[in-house]
């Protein structure tokens, strides 16, 4: 044979491989679609498990206006036991409140600076930064209020104590800032460069032009971001329990102690009969929580679809 001619592949070679890719192709297809079914199955199948052991409580013992209104979150007594969860929601709420005043400047000023004026190794630092500050676990946060924050508040505010709602929310805003700066940046990079250059064409400053022109147009991932970060201080347990005091109260102002659904339901469960009014109160608050952050992460990803449409 010539040494300018060509062999003709063997087809059934040809063949062969193309089915193995094919084959390759189907099985890579069915390990991600069943990696993604997974998720809902896992979540769904948390859901029956927290409903099968509340709802027994809810149809027998459930008292609707003692639940939501009273603040007497009595469930050892012998005489008169007593489930009322306003003060834990009240307590979360406050929480969590402060945390997204503290949280929300920090983690959009940082967005801004990240996605708009760093570049470079000092870009990628920063980015770097916000990544570890997302990785430190919640027990270590936990450890930092009542170690380092405890005393400092007691010094600088001269209150008895310095576990309550300032300290937690303090912590809480911290924990949260990470993923909504991470998620905020995300948002203003989506803003497409056209606009930011339609804007300077016309004359205006890189503050104008941020205020002006890419806030509003990422809107709603910002939104989507603080209802995240809402989620996420909503059900956080354990730097809670650790910095917030534990005390059964109503707050009237940042420096009382309160008690957190989620804090309730990490310290009362170990130590609570199963199939008791008390083991079923505090799968009921689990109900509680998984509706209200279902409800938050449903805003937030219909809120990013909207961004995204748009």
């Amino acid at each position: 044979m010539a040494a300018g001619d060509a062999r003709p592949a063997d087809p059934v070679v040809v063949n062969d491989a193309r089915d193995l890719a094919w084959y390759v192709d189907k099985a890579v297809a069915w390990l991600v679609f069943l990696g993604g079914s997974s998720a809902i199955l896992f979540i769904f199948g948390i859901f029956v498990f927290v409903a099968k052991e509340g709802l027994p409580f809810v149809f027998h013992a459930f008292d609707v206006s003692d639940f939501f209104a009273s603040i007497r979150w009595r469930p050892t007594s012998d005489s008169n036991p007593t489930y009322g969860a306003l003060a834990l929601i009240v307590g979360t709420a406050s929480v969590t409140t402060l945390a997204m005043i503290i949280a929300v400047p920090f983690s959009l000023g940082a967005a801004i600076f990240v996605g708009e004026f760093a570049t470079g190794k000092v870009r990628e630092f920063f980015k770097i930064l916000i990544e570890l500050l997302a990785a430190i676990p919640s027990v270590v946060w936990g450890f930092i209020g009542l170690s380092l924050m405890n005393p400092l508040i007691i010094k600088l505010f001269h209150v008895p104590v310095g576990l309550n709602v300032l300290n937690s929310g303090i912590i809480l805003g911290l924990m949260a800032a990470p993923i909504m700066t991470t998620i905020a940046e995300d948002a203003l990079k989506a803003v497409p460069d056209h606009y930011r250059e339609a804007a300077e064409a016309m004359g205006a400053t890189r503050w104008q032009v941020i205020f002006k022109v890419v806030l509003p147009a990422a809107k709603n991932g910002l939104v989507a971001a603080v209802l995240l970060g809402v989620g996420r201080g909503f059900g956080e347990t354990m730097a809670v329990l650790m910095a917030s005091g534990h005390s059964v109260n109503l707050p009237t102002s940042v420096f009382d102690s309160v008690r957190a659904l989620t804090a309730t339901i990490a310290a009362e469960l170990g130590e609570t009969a199963v199939g008791s009014d008390h083991y079923g109160a505090l799968f009921t608050l689990g109900i509680f929580l998984f509706l209200v952050t279902f409800v938050i992460n449903l805003s937030a990803d219909l809120a990013i679809r909207g961004f995204r449409k748009r």
